[in-house]
């Protein structure tokens, strides 16, 4: 029978590689385990390019020093991390590496001390750890595996024995997380964690081999492109009305019909507008009728558009220019969604979002790229900030993270954005923009589940308030409406709706007239978004 006391830096290489390899070949396993219906940048598909990026640092190695190997690992998958679970993996890898140091070889207390740092680096870097997730599989795992490597000499014995554990740990999870026993399922990070370490078990113990060409094409890329096509309202104005003698509510309702993209937010007697219209004059007129006007700027959209990618001669331009005080950082998808982050000075936009979590690297590439004494970075998805905290913590800028969880709070956050405030300022003001709005969307389940007692069936509407489902059904529009029904309330002050790229605007006008009808004294603003899954995604104010 083989019996295995010591691994070497040539069979780590494999084993590293060999997990990667076993979870791209089961990622689909892993996403089906997701509780929450939609569709997002998936557990099994995150942990796997996560691991592609580390293979690759491996692979780039001419040497088998199990220190370098593991720092390759630990570097590649911090780099590739995307989404809560990559970054967690890359974490338990950093934790890893940090027990590897100084090894010629490994045994079993070797192993079992490195399973112990991986934990606990792993706990370390979530702020509110919780129980039932993948870091409750790898700290069993490493709590066996020191129990173990007082006794066990086999490290193939070692690691079945280590597995076992883990699995029955798995099994556990819908007893410490009511959400993952109400869909009866088991926690997706954990059982793509015990993937990883079963492929390498298989390929220790000679069942399977290695095959390291693990290839992903679909990458999320950052874009500086604008694909505008026939643009409806080509100005863009802005302006702010000082003193002004009537409600940011009223003005709204005199400039509505003369463009689209509209923001006006009052303060006070200071009202601060955006509109894309093809009569800026008119709708300047309408503001001097009730106050003074500051800081107007009105831009030529269709002109934008004829030279808004960045060649190289742009780049050298761009490397000339002096620093500024602030560069901001979103990441966004969809055209028209993309048009409003911009119009709103965002400097860079990450084309990603849900199904395409940008990586850490994606998001490095972002902030270097930009001259700026301050950074700011709005994920605007739940499953983003953690990558863009790992971003905070190896760059060298000064960089502030607005915990914006989805759009609406991306177009709160923003308008709140004063560049005469220090960091420190806007972000503890951007972030307290976010009380203030309630967010809501609308897209079809992937999968069957119940979630909040409610049973949800694959292609079912789902309408998701504050990231709960409050509403389930066949009809778009219904639960369209059920959902912002609920999300409206007495001190309600304006709707704002992103249609998406699978609504036509007659159906997206439906709805608002269906609202209207419904519910008095709402004040609504359709805007399109152009976002694909989404059809509708909702921000109260």
């Amino acid at each position: 029978m083989l019996n295995i006391t010591y691994i070497d830096g040539a069979m780590l290489k494999k084993l590293l590689i060999a997990g990667a390899k076993a979870l791209e070949n089961n990622k689909e396993q892993v996403n089906a385990l997701n509780v929450f219906p939609v569709p997002d940048g998936d557990t099994g598909t995150n942990m796997s390019l996560t691991l592609s990026s580390a293979s690759k640092e491996i692979l780039k190695m001419n040497n088998d020093n199990i220190e370098d190997i593991a720092t390759s690992a630990s570097k590649g998958s911090l780099m590739g991390a995307r989404g809560n679970s990559g970054v967690i993996l890359s974490q338990l890898f950093r934790g890893f590496a940090k027990g590897l140091r100084g090894k010629d070889k490994l045994g079993i207390k070797d192993i079992a001390q490195a399973f112990g740092l991986a934990s606990d680096t792993a706990y370390k870097a979530v702020m509110k750890p919780i129980e039932g997730t993948i870091l409750t599989v790898a700290r069993e795992c490493a709590e066996k595996a020191i129990e173990l490597s007082e006794n066990e000499s086999d490290i193939i014995v070692f690691l079945e024995k280590v597995l076992s554990h883990g699995e029955m740990v798995l099994q556990k999870t819908p007893e410490m997380l009511d959400v993952l026993k109400q869909a009866g399922v088991v926690d997706a990070g954990g059982k793509g964690l015990l993937i990883i370490l079963k492929g390498a078990y298989n390929v220790l113990i000679g069942k399977e081999d290695v095959d390291i060409n693990i290839v992903h094409d679909n990458t999320p890329k950052q874009t500086h492109e604008i694909v505008t096509g026939d643009i409806k309202f080509g100005y863009c104005t802005e302006f702010i009305i000082n003193n002004a003698k009537d409600s940011s509510e009223n003005f709204r309702k005199q400039i509505v019909k003369y463009g689209d993209s509209i923001i006006v937010i009052g303060d006070g007697d200071i009202i601060k507008t955006h509109i894309h219209t093809n009569e800026p004059g008119t709708v300047l007129q309408k503001a001097l009728s009730i106050g003074e006007l500051m800081d107007i700027k009105i831009e030529n959209m269709r002109l934008q558009h004829k030279n808004v990618l960045f060649n190289e001669e742009d780049k050298k331009e761009n490397d000339s220019q002096e620093m500024k005080k602030y560069g901001i950082i979103a990441v966004v998808r969809g055209k028209g969604v993309e048009d409003v982050f911009r119009d709103l000075n965002v400097d860079y936009i990450i084309e990603g979002g849900q199904t395409m979590n940008p990586s850490t690297e994606d998001i490095l590439k972002a902030v270097d790229s930009l001259k700026a004494e301050n950074i700011i970075i709005l994920p605007n998805n739940g499953n983003i900030i953690l990558t863009a905290q790992q971003v905070q913590k190896i760059s060298e800028k000064n960089i502030g993270i607005i915990p914006t969880k989805n759009i609406p709070q991306g177009v709160g956050a923003l308008i709140s954005f004063d560049s005469d405030l220090d960091l420190d300022e806007n972000i503890e003001c951007m972030t307290e923009a976010l009380e203030d709005i309630k967010s809501g969307e609308v897209t079809t389940a992937v999968r069957d589940t119940v979630i909040n007692d409610i049973e949800i069936k694959e292609g079912d509407i789902i309408g998701i308030y504050d990231g709960s489902i409050v509403k389930a059904g066949k009809d778009l529009e219904n639960t369209s409406f059920e959902m912002i029904s609920q999300m409206i309330d007495e001190d309600t002050d304006i709707v704002t709706i992103f249609y998406g790229e699978d609504v036509t605007l007659e159906d997206a006008q439906q709805l608002v007239s269906k609202i209207k009808s419904e519910i008095d004294d709402c004040d609504i603003e359709l805007v399109y978004g152009g976002q694909p899954l989404y059809y509708y995604l909702v921000s109260v104010e």
